[in-house]
């Protein structure tokens, strides 16, 4: 039976062009960086003799398989990701790239980048597109009530700001 990747099993494809800039600086580090330096610090261990019980050769090694590991990753994802670099027709609604604002029913605002799910940082205010949360908004305009239901049960917000970033011009 074929495996299914990330994007086939619900996880959206699509990416903002930081956020995909962040993915490609993550592999180019991996891998003209990162897993060069590993390499010499295996291949100097290794020349110390007795690999079965040298702790920096078997760490050195270990690292090297995560190193690729994440390097496979990120290239296949690379390749299935879709980058939206363009604002949408009609800005008054919630899209992928959008800035929200909700206010929850008890007064207290928040405000979230709608992102994909491999930008996501809520201490950054960039909420995955594939969140419950994100889900509701989308569609929705200025002043629209939304219920979405969270770990803590139903929830009701309203949307009170939507903002789009500029695409900046071929960094």
């Amino acid at each position: 039976m074929k495996q299914q990747s990330g994007a086939a099993r619900g996880r959206a494809r699509y990416i903002t062009p930081d956020g995909e800039r962040a993915l490609r600086e993550e592999l180019r580090y991996l891998w003209k960086e990162k897993r060069p330096e590993v390499t010499q610090a295996v291949r100097e261990a290794a020349a110390l003799g007795d690999r079965s019980e040298n702790a920096e050769y078997i760490y050195g090694k270990k690292q090297l398989r995560e190193i690729d590991r994440r390097v496979r990753f990120l290239t296949k994802r690379l390749d299935e990701l879709t980058v939206v670099d363009r604002l949408p027709d009609d800005r008054g609604k919630v899209f992928f790239g959008a800035w929200v604002t909700i206010e929850h029913e008890d007064g207290d605002e928040q405000r979230y980048r709608l992102v994909g799910p491999d930008e996501f940082d809520l201490g950054r205010g960039y909420l995955s597109i594939d969140s419950p949360m994100a889900r509701a908004l989308i569609g929705k305009r200025l002043d629209d009530e939304v219920s979405v239901r969270t770990p803590e049960g139903w929830q009701t917000v309203v949307i009170t700001d939507i903002r789009y970033e500029e695409p900046e011009a071929n960094q």
